[in-house]
């Protein structure tokens, strides 16, 4: 079993900066895939970036230059640092885990952008 534990969401003003974390716990060693989705009300959801064996990373035409996904092996911990926020980027944000055997999510956290 893997759990995941997001923080750092919250209401911020377009154009402005957060920083998501998901701290892993469990049986982490076998996690090679690790991504951050989001859902708008409304809306299906959808992968917003994703890091693979700790290097390789992948991000939505939508984030890209705008979001870096990056993780810490030694606080088993993966970070989404947000900047240029927009109003569309509103959304539950969810952390995601992938080992070969097993799915793991987070219970997602909001991040509200409005002035």
């Amino acid at each position: 079993q893997v759990q995941l534990v997001e923080s750092g969401g919250g209401l911020v003003q377009p154009g402005g900066s957060l920083r998501l974390s998901c701290a892993a716990s469990g049986s982490i060693f076998s996690i090679y895939f690790m991504a951050w989705y989001r859902q708008a009300p409304g809306k299906q959801r959808e992968v917003v970036a994703s890091i693979i064996s700790g290097a390789s990373t992948n991000y939505a035409d939508s984030v890209k230059g705008r979001f870096t996904i990056s993780r810490d092996n030694a606080k088993n911990t993966v970070y989404l640092q947000m900047n240029s926020l927009k109003p569309e980027d509103t959304a539950i944000y969810y952390c995601n885990a992938r080992s070969s055997t097993l799915t793991a999510w987070g219970q997602g956290i909001q991040v509200t952008v409005s002035s």
